[in-house]
């Protein structure tokens, strides 16, 4: 910045004070962006679970794969068997088990509330990962399913 007489032009000055006032709205701007990391236990011969990584993927989340299975961290989280699914994903605190959407995700860490995570039971065709050619224009509906601490589901989100 060039001074003249200890003082900065009335340019730079406006320079400054825009860029000052512009920081915080790049900074939230960034945040909206930055990718989230999932962390996915899936078995390493499932078509439908890379799917659902690549849908993911595609939404603006970031997938680190373990192909080991997924029933021990399923119970690990605390996920209970009748929200079971082929594959279970952790994301900050949150379990998310089967083929869950994205948009889904995406509001439950916005809301954040008091729960174990979401899940879609079973492997409703229609859904992410589920929803390939092989399946034609078949679409079953399904429920995203907020699990509660004490293992109680609610409807999070109907779909189809």
């Amino acid at each position: 910045m060039q001074v003249i007489n200890n003082q900065a032009t009335r340019r730079q000055a406006l320079q400054l004070s825009v860029a000052a006032l512009s920081w915080p709205l790049s900074r939230a701007a960034y945040s909206r962006t930055e990718r989230r990391m999932i962390e996915i236990w899936k078995s390493p011969e499932c078509g439908c679970c890379k799917d659902w990584v690549a849908h993911l993927e595609a939404n603006g989340f970031k997938a680190k794969v373990y192909d080991t299975g997924n029933a021990a961290m399923r119970a690990q989280l605390g996920i209970p068997e009748k929200f079971g699914s082929c594959h279970t994903g952790k994301i900050d605190g949150y379990a998310l088990e089967g083929h869950v959407p994205a948009a889904d995700i995406q509001r439950l860490l916005q809301q954040r509330p008091v729960a174990i995570g979401l899940a879609v039971p079973g492997m409703p065709v229609g859904s992410p990962g589920m929803d390939g050619p092989a399946y034609g224009s078949r679409r079953d509906r399904y429920a995203v399913m907020l699990i509660g601490k004490d293992g109680s589901g609610t409807v999070f989100q109907a779909h189809g």
